[in-house]
């Protein structure tokens, strides 16, 4: 049987729809009155686990998972040994710097060094500020970590940014961008290799969906 790793949260209709497309129905995860983790599909031939976000590469580097969706900033984040197969183009946002708009900071390179950095993404933050060759201190926070600034605990944030209405609403402005954020349908290596044909069968189908050109809103 196929397992199937689905994040929990803002991806988790995209990904079953694209599932769907591909030939597996998951939409019984999207049932409010479901508690179940792990639902199989309607066909019987495959099962979905639903985790948070951050644990999708790990069931899927483990191979408790053959393939998964998940967003790109998590991959970057904790670097699991994952195949990166589809770019889905949906979830998109990105990872940016941010500080109060009253700083007067243009760029990151503005920032006085050894200042202190909040970021749930302290790994990309640290890799982003290695490159500047800019001293940081970072600050790891799990939660709304537009507050950093804004009660001085950090002179900057790094986080992910989709309309930036967030940013706006709290008096933060984003000075640069790391990169770019959508879902990934990532697979485990050993996996894909011992693979009969059923998985790539499913990849394909996925990436032929986001090679079809989009309906005009």
């Amino acid at each position: 049987m196929i397992t199937v790793a689905l994040a929990k949260g803002a991806l988790l209709n995209d990904s079953v729809a694209r599932f769907q497309s591909a030939g597996l129905d998951f939409s019984a995860v999207l049932d409010p009155g479901n508690r179940q983790l792990m639902v199989p599909s309607h066909c019987g031939r495959a099962r979905a686990l639903l985790v948070r976000n951050g644990d999708v590469p790990v069931y899927v580097a483990y191979g408790q998972a053959q393939l998964g969706v998940v967003g790109y900033d998590v991959l970057r984040e904790h670097q699991m040994p994952v195949a990166q197969l589809v770019d889905l183009g949906f979830g998109g946002c990105r990872m940016t710097v941010a500080v109060k708009a009253s700083s007067g900071y243009q760029h990151a390179a503005d920032l006085p060094p050894h200042c202190r950095v909040a970021s749930k993404f302290t790994h990309c933050a640290r890799e982003f500020f290695d490159a500047l060759d800019l001293p940081v201190e970072l600050v790891h926070l799990t939660g709304s970590v537009e507050l950093g600034p804004l009660t001085g605990i950090a002179e900057a944030i790094v986080d992910l940014v989709a309309t930036g209405r967030t940013l706006r609403d709290n008096g933060l402005v984003a000075i640069e961008e790391l990169f770019q954020s959508s879902a990934r349908l990532i697979g485990h290596p050993l996996a894909l290799r011992l693979d009969r044909g059923d998985l790539q069968l499913i990849v394909e189908a996925m990436r032929i969906q986001e090679s079809l050109p989009k309906n005009p809103a």
